[in-house]
């Protein structure tokens, strides 16, 4: 059975999701429909335990993910960075350095509104 040869898009605007956890971070390019074209995340370039969450990391990660993305011919995207590890600030300048427009930065780290229940006081 002959492998379905894959069809390259034009696409000229794009979205770069940025996960940066305590733990590790994750890139994520998509369409402007959301349909996601290329992602990696440290795990995959070799990064190991505490090294995962470097900014070098993140560097090396969206690097890698916008050279996958090169034959699409992606020009301009909206970059959208959610979560607060130390691979945040040095993924968006990996962005701009790779050759990127960006158009917008917006930060969807979640906030919590009140918090959790508290506990119930203690009867003794």
């Amino acid at each position: 059975m002959a492998k379905k040869k894959k069809i390259i898009k034009n696409i000229l605007r794009g979205q770069v999701y940025i996960k940066a956890t305590y733990n590790n971070t994750i890139v994520t390019i998509a369409d402007s429909s959301g349909n996601v074209l290329a992602w990696s995340n440290a795990g995959k370039m070799g990064f190991k335990g505490p090294k995962k969450a470097t900014p070098y990391a993140a560097s090396v990660i969206v690097r890698d993910v916008v050279e996958k993305v090169k034959e699409t011919g992606l020009k301009d995207v909206q970059v959208f960075v959610k979560g607060v590890g130390m691979g945040r600030e040095s993924a968006v300048r990996s962005l701009y350095a790779s050759g990127l427009n960006i158009i917008s930065i917006k930060d969807i780290t979640p906030l919590p509104h009140n918090g959790c229940r508290p506990r119930k006081p203690r009867r003794v």
